[in-house]
């Protein structure tokens, strides 16, 4: 007896596509606004204009959600990018001046993302492990940043202090806390990390 054949529909298929991208853009900026901890599912299917069953089939629960979002977070970056213009560059300023331009571009784009990030760490089941997940590969690339300072003569250990200066902490610590422009924390940024590495220049 032939097996019979699912009809998928490109229509259907292009309208849940649509309804999961508008449940995760809901849940990031409540997420952001609010704190992962001070917003229900309930909450996220009013912002997005579904019901709470259609977020459930179609995001899953709000823990699922949030590792969405996680996920998002890291594939959008444009870290690939960045440091291909990192690892090009030939000398030490322009390796600082171009990781200063490229993680200043990450944070400022995905600047919601993070928020929702940062204000789930302290509600979150298992914060310290999201922190990880989610900054994992902003690490590896901090650390071939510093193997690339090395080879053009840097000799301080670097990795920790180029996450010190340009990690997103001290992109949140600036432009959240206290206010800065996006520009001037990316001048300041670069100008300490190149008055501690390369003074004189």
């Amino acid at each position: 007896m032939p097996t019979k054949r699912r009809y998928v529909s490109p229509l259907r298929e292009q309208a849940a596509a649509r309804t999961r991208a508008q449940i995760l853009g809901s849940a990031t900026r409540l997420f952001a606004e609010r704190g992962y901890g001070r917003v229900t599912v309930a909450d996220i299917a009013a912002d997005a204009g579904v019901s709470a069953k259609a977020v459930f089939a179609s995001a899953g629960s709000k823990g699922d959600i949030l590792n969405e979002i996680v996920d998002t977070a890291v594939r959008s970056s444009g870290e690939e990018r960045a440091m291909r213009d990192v690892l090009a560059a030939q000398s030490q300023e322009a390796t600082l001046t171009a990781l200063a331009r490229g993680t200043r571009a990450g944070n400022e784009s995905m600047f919601t993302v993070h928020e929702a990030i940062h204000k789930a760490l302290p509600s979150h089941e298992d914060g310290e492990a999201l922190w990880e997940r989610a900054t994992a590969s902003y690490r590896t690339a901090l650390d071939a940043t510093a193997q690339h300072l090395h080879a053009l003569g840097q000799a301080e250990e670097t990795a920790d202090l180029l996450w010190f200066w340009f990690g997103p902490g001290s992109w949140r610590t600036l432009v959240v806390e206290n206010g800065w422009s996006w520009d001037r924390a990316e001048a300041f940024l670069l100008r300490t990390a190149l008055a501690t590495l390369l003074p004189g220049t």
